[in-house]
């Protein structure tokens, strides 16, 4: 644990943490920094200027990153007869009806997605109370309630990832790996901010994006200046 210690202190004192860098050098500084044995992932953390707690403030939604996640996801499809070989075809890990909600109801939670059809999701509700702290419950308005499921299960196992602001207004998303490269990761995070930035409710005021931070799995957060976020993305 020392050793960890130590190897974070110098990456910590390796740039400045009270400035505020634009998105390609805060990138750089991230992967520079970076300094485990095994590739860590990158995440960016993003402040709005929203109050989550008013229902005319919610952000959510899903954003398809070009680069995916370089994680692999397990995908669960609930769906019955045709939709179902749909599922298996199109690349599904798991896919079924009564027998995977039973299943499941018995503490079996080896997936990271799960897709269902309109038609499931009144069996599907009954696992309520199991799928959604977790995450997993799936929603229409993520996509993942849905009859066109060939494509739900390719976007998901492609790169599809969903972000929700919390209660203190950030939106935590995972946007790839050390290995991808700067070029990569940037571009990852520039079709994050584009749907963020569409998804501004009318309601905000002020400054939309308050603040930015990246950083690695096991690093220090480096800070973004969010003005720089409108040079790099040529925003008006």
């Amino acid at each position: 644990m020392a050793k960890k210690g130590k190897k974070y202190i110098q990456a910590k004192a390796s740039f400045d943490r009270n400035k505020r860098y634009d998105l390609g050098e805060g990138l750089r500084l991230v992967a520079e920094s970076s300094y485990a044995r095994f590739d860590e992932g990158v995440d960016v953390a993003i402040r709005l200027a929203v109050d989550p707690r008013k229902a005319d403030q919610m952000v959510r939604g899903t954003v398809l990153l070009p680069h995916g996640t370089g994680k692999t996801i397990r995908v669960l499809v609930f769906a019955k007869g045709e939709k179902e070989k749909e599922a298996s075809d199109a690349g599904a890990d798991y896919s079924g009806s009564d027998e995977l909600i039973e299943k499941i109801s018995g503490g079996w939670l080896e997936f990271d997605k799960a897709i269902a059809t309109p038609d499931m999701m009144s069996s599907v509700g009954k696992l309520g109370k199991i799928l959604g702290p977790r995450g997993l419950m799936p929603n229409p308005k993520v996509g993942t309630v849905t009859f066109d499921i060939e494509k739900a299960v390719k976007e998901i196992k492609s790169g599809k990832v969903e972000f929700k602001v919390e209660k203190a207004g950030i939106v935590h998303v995972a946007v790839g790996k050390i290995s991808f490269g700067v070029e990569k990761l940037l571009e990852n995070i520039k079709a994050l901010l584009e749907v963020i930035i569409r998804a501004k409710p009318p309601t905000s005021k002020g400054v939309y994006l308050k603040s930015i931070a990246l950083s690695t799995t096991m690093g220090p957060g480096v800070k973004i200046d969010p003005m720089s976020v409108r040079n790099v993305m040529k925003l008006r």
